[in-house]
């Protein structure tokens, strides 16, 4: 089942500060902020002690919807005209698959769908129109 489209923002190392923007802003709800630091370490994508803190995901809840926010990724350059792309949030990681796969017909995979420490199946993909997509599979009760 397809949760929902929602907007992510990229931010370039302000992403705290663009949490608490957007919370006063939109009178929003934070449903949670992990930063890079938050999660395993990697031995394949060692990260620096200065970025530990970088927001890595946000979630704010605006009314019936949700914004999603994260700092651009460390050593990743931050690209004007890619702040924001789209997420589409799944229950079921086959859907996720299926839908994933359709995307990336005449585009370019950015990032493989995969297990992460958020969920099940995620990954990033440019679809033939040039827009950039974040696939996911989440629980309802993440966005309950």
């Amino acid at each position: 089942m397809i949760l929902g489209v929602f907007p992510y923002v990229r931010t370039n190392g302000n992403g705290k500060e663009a949490v608490e923007f957007y919370k006063d802003a939109f009178d929003a709800e934070l449903l949670g902020i992990q930063t890079y630091g938050d999660f395993p370490e990697n031995p394949d994508f060692p990260l620096p002690e200065e970025r530990r803190n970088l927001v890595a995901h946000a979630q704010l809840k605006i009314g019936n919807t949700y914004l999603m926010l994260s700092d651009n990724f460390p050593d990743d350059p931050y690209k004007i005209g890619f702040q924001l792309n789209g997420a589409v949030l799944f229950t079921d990681a086959a859907k996720t698959k299926e839908v994933f796969e359709k995307l990336s017909a005449g585009g370019e995979v950015i990032l493989p769908l995969q297990e992460t420490p958020f969920s099940p199946a995620y990954g990033q993909v440019k679809d033939k129109f040039n827009i950039t997509w974040q696939i996911s599979t989440v629980t309802e009760t993440d966005f309950s």
